[in-house]
C-alpha cells in the first residue's frame, strides 16, 4: 500500500532538496507545494505580504486532491509543502479517504518536520534570492517561523537538525534507510508476481 510523505517545514528548511532526494530514492514521484500556488498568492509573497488562511485554504485542499489521486491509483508521492499549522496538515491528511481526525498513527499521510536555526535558513535564503530562483523573499521568514505550530501527539518525524543542505540530505535518507529497503523488497516482490 503506498503512502504520501509530506516534507515539511518554513521557507529555505530543504523541503524540495530533501524531498526529490527522497523521492528519487523510493522511485516515486516529487511535488513541490509551491507548483501549486495560484498567480495571486506567488504575486503577494514575493511583495513580501504573508498569506491568510484566505489564501492558504484553497491552495491546501488543492494539493489534497492531488494527494488523493496519487492514493486511490495505489502510488506513493513525496510532497513538499510548509504545512506550518496543525489544521492545514489536517486538509492534507484527508487526502487519505479513511483518516479520521487525531487518528495519526494509521493515515497514510506520513509528515517529516525539516528544523534549522534561523539564522542558517536566513542565510539560505539571501543566497537563494541572488541567484534569483525563487520567489519567496527571505522577510517572510519570520512569519512562518511564528506561525509553525507541531503537537507532540501528531508523530511528526523530526531528523537532527543539520547546518548544511547536503549534510541534512545525508542524515534525512539514513534515517528512511530501514524504510527505503523495506519498500525495495515489496517492490521485488510485486515485479517477482508479474
Amino acid at each position: 500500500m503506498a503512502d504520501i510523505t509530506v516534507i515539511m517545514g518554513v521557507t529555505g528548511a530543504g523541503k524540495s532538496t530533501i524531498g526529490e532526494m527522497l523521492a528519487k530514492s523510493m522511485g516515486c514521484p516529487f511535488l513541490d507545494a509551491d507548483d501549486f500556488h495560484p498567480p495571486s498568492n506567488k504575486e503577494k509573497m514575493h511583495r513580501g505580504i504573508p498569506l491568510s488562511d484566505e489564501d492558504r485554504i484553497p491552495w491546501l485542499e488543492t494539493l489534497r486532491d492531488a494527494l488523493r489521486e496519487f492514493l486511490l491509483k495505489g502510488n506513493a508521492v513525496v510532497l513538499g509543502c510548509s504545512a506550518l499549522q496543525k489544521h492545514y496538515r489536517e486538509i492534507l491528511r484527508s487526502s487519505d479517504p479513511d483518516y479520521r481526525p487525531g487518528m495519526y498513527g494509521t493515515c497514510r499521510v506520513k509528515l517529516v518536520l525539516l528544523d534549522a536555526k534561523p539564522e542558517v535558513l536566513t542565510a539560505r535564503l539571501k543566497a537563494r534570492a541572488a541567484q534569483g530562483t525563487h520567489f519567496m523573499p527571505a522577510s517572510l521568514l519570520q512569519s512562518q517561523l511564528e506561525l509553525l505550530r507541531i503537537e507532540e501527539d501528531e508523530g511528526i518525524r523530526k531528523p537532527d537538525r543539520v547546518g548544511s543542505i547536503p549534510q541534512l540530505a545525508k542524515s534525512f535518507l539514513a534515517s528512511f534507510r530501514p524504510e527505503l529497503k523495506l519498500l525495495y523488497k515489496a517492490r521485488c516482490l510485486e515485479s517477482l508476481e508479474k
